[in-house]
């Protein structure tokens, strides 16, 4: 056996003559696996707050979206659809048109996004599940039925099935020069709402769906003309391979963008929350490691004649040092292994049986994952071996003498 490994193993389990070295060892193994249990914790509950949050922009977002480099809009012909109907890990697409149009509903206004989408849009994303009321349906195609969002209907007061209060849509007429008559410089079409959906505040206040027709009817644009087109994958799809055939057929006159990067924005805001609290809670794991350095110490002061004894004995400074090394990593290691046990336990618990609420019905989310397991103990070892190394280093010749 190795002699450090097991002169370390035996200073571990062992208990000193000075109780006051009892209770420091004490106190630095509860700091390690305290905040071993603190840290996993805290990023489980973040990695739930992340897919919560992400939950709101997946209900509306598709896997893939392209979009034109040259402008708002880009021709689609027969034999793209074709080519794209071909790509292995493509489950559906849905044409779309994207445009900022103004709403008009009774004596109220307000400029926001009409979204023109083919019947295929439903596949494609989730949000028919979001209706907001049994009584709404989603839009029939070819016709001049809308879906609002929650927060539209709340600024404007507005029903569905309203047939005597239609809501109004322009948009301005493309051209070039000054407009003479103020009236003929918007296309006006009548719409009907149909339904309502809710996801989240933002969005809900974002999108009126209405068929693709209607929105290239309104903004005067060709049959094939749109301004993009959603895609549903296959779970374990190929994204890039994908991507590079999407540009091949479009002549790369296209931007590809898959989920993340439709939002990243939020993903790099709820990633850098992600890093800065793991860094303060990695800076309160360093403070509670200053207990074992100063265990470390007392424990070479208390075993000062053993290690005399050894070092007469032949062993290399070396080696005694490294007997402290290892029985600083094992400890960090030990606690850590304890501190991630009760921690899983916490999480578990917490996902079974919500046991911390931030509403009367909603559960304080929470995601166990291996990688943060493995971030954690890690964490722990990596900074207990170097704890470990500062303390160990004070063993030296000039100690012993």
């Amino acid at each position: 056996m190795n002699f450090p490994l097991y002169i370390a193993k035996r200073y571990i389990f062992s208990r000193s003559k000075n109780n006051a070295i009892n209770i420091i060892n004490r106190i630095a193994s509860m700091g390690i696996i305290v905040g071993a249990m603190a840290l996993f914790v805290v990023l489980s509950v973040f990695g739930g707050l992340k897919v919560f949050s992400l939950s709101f922009t997946n209900e509306i977002d598709p896997d893939l979206k392209i979009t034109s480099t040259l402008g708002k809009s880009f021709l689609i012909t027969p034999s793209q659809e074709s080519e794209i109907k071909k790509i292995d890990g493509i489950v559906s697409y849905s044409k779309i048109i994207e445009e900022r149009v103004l709403f008009l509903f009774k004596d109220k206004q307000l400029v926001t996004n009409l979204k023109g989408v083919d019947r295929n849009y439903t596949v494609v994303n989730a949000i028919k599940k979001k209706l907001f009321n049994e009584e709404g349906e989603w839009l029939k195609p070819d016709t001049y039925q809308v879906i609002v969002g929650y927060g539209i209907a709340r600024d404007f007061s507005m029903g569905i099935l309203d047939f005597q209060n239609p809501l109004q849509v322009f948009a301005p007429k493309p051209g070039t020069g000054a407009i003479e008559n103020p009236d003929e410089a918007f296309n006006q079409i009548d719409v009907l709402p149909v339904g309502i959906y809710s996801i989240s505040e933002d969005v809900d206040s974002k999108y009126v769906f209405a068929d693709l027709g209607l929105a290239q009817e309104l903004l005067m644009y060709k049959p094939n003309q749109i301004s993009g087109v959603e895609f549903k994958l296959k779970p374990n799809a190929d994204e890039s391979a994908i991507d590079a055939k999407l540009k091949a057929i479009f002549n790369n006159k296209i931007t590809v963008k898959n989920r993340a990067q439709l939002n990243e924005s939020l993903y790099k805001m709820l990633n850098t929350e992600n890093i800065v609290v793991y860094l303060i809670f990695t800076l309160v794991i360093i403070v509670a490691l200053f207990n074992l350095v100063g265990a470390l110490i007392m424990m070479i002061l208390e075993k000062k004649g053993n290690l005399k004894t050894l070092f007469n004995l032949g062993t290399e400074i070396k080696n005694l040092r490294k007997i402290f090394l290892l029985q600083g990593t094992l400890l960090s290691f030990f606690g850590g292994i304890i501190g991630l046990l009760l921690g899983i336990i916490l999480v578990v618990l917490q996902q079974r049986y919500e046991l911390i609420m931030i509403t009367p019905t909603l559960a304080y989310p929470v995601v166990f994952t291996l990688n943060n397991v493995l971030i954690v103990l890690g964490t722990i070892v990596s900074l207990g071996f170097i704890a470990s190394l500062i303390a160990s280093s004070r063993v030296s010749k000039k100690l012993l003498d």
